[in-house]
């Protein structure tokens, strides 16, 4: 599209521009402050620039009033948002699974500062974010944001349609959050149930031999059982990552196939 094409769409250049710049500012990774702010602006208009063709051959509808074009560029803004808002849900997710068994292995007071998300989460949950974002890069994660954030949702999803069914959409996010933390949970079980067994196994033993100074023994156990169960099942924790974060994507498209058909 040449200069003279998206001086004659500006509106919807605006509109375009204003739902990618505020999901960038909430979508994992591209979020942090390590991404200077000047880089994520370029990338903005960059991503607007190649898709403003598509979504103008397809008809968007401009209001012809001031007032209305403000309210529906806070509209695009709300549902870029919420489309971040949700791709970061997904990576708390793994977050929450090292917080899962953190204190039973004897993490539970370490934190460390996570430079992406702007807040302190136990070492183990740091662990499993970095884990969780190798396999984002790894599986096309970027590529991901572009075509089913940005190009995907200006197809199915308008700021309008987001008014009419807002409900839907508070529903959808809530059995969303349901399911993350279900899968969490999932992924944690294996070190979880196993560091459960290790601490029935030492109440059996403070039973049995009361002279013996288990509180010593109990956190080194702990600790070395947790780091070889992750150690043994990191693939299989890798596969269920993947598995989630392509889970996630397939959730995404649904509510566009739902905001699609209401048309």
């Amino acid at each position: 599209m040449s200069l003279f094409e998206v001086v004659e769409h500006t509106q919807l250049f605006f509109l375009i521009f204003a739902r990618v710049f505020m999901l960038l500012r909430t979508a994992p990774l591209l979020s942090g402050q390590g991404v200077p702010g000047v880089a994520r602006i370029g990338l903005c208009l960059m991503a607007t620039w190649v898709v403003l063709p598509w979504i103008a051959e397809a008809g968007y509808p401009i209001p012809e009033t001031g007032l209305g074009y403000a309210l529906l560029v806070v509209g695009e803004g709300f549902v870029g948002v919420t489309i971040g808002m949700f791709m970061t849900l997904v990576f708390t997710t793994f977050q929450t699974a090292g917080q899962f068994f953190s204190l039973q292995m004897g993490f539970g007071a370490s934190q460390v500062f996570d430079p992406l998300s702007q807040v302190e989460i136990p070492l183990v949950g740091q662990f499993f974010n970095l884990v969780a974002m190798f396999v984002f890069v790894t599986t096309a994660g970027f590529n991901q944001i572009f075509l089913v954030g940005v190009l995907r949702s200006f197809e199915a999803i308008r700021a309008v349609d987001v008014l009419q069914a807002n409900e839907e959409l508070a529903l959808f996010m809530m059995h969303s959050l349901s399911a993350l933390f279900a899968q969490a949970l999932v992924i944690s079980m294996p070190i979880l149930g196993t560091l459960m067994l290790v601490n029935i196994s030492l109440g059996l033993m403070a039973k049995a031999a009361p002279q013996m100074n288990l509180l010593m023994i109990g956190f080194p156990m702990a600790i070395l059982v947790a780091f070889a169960i992750m150690f043994l099942a990191m693939p299989m924790i890798m596969g269920a990552f993947e598995r989630l974060i392509a889970g996630g994507w397939e959730q995404l498209l649904g509510l566009y196939r739902f905001y699609g058909g209401l048309r």
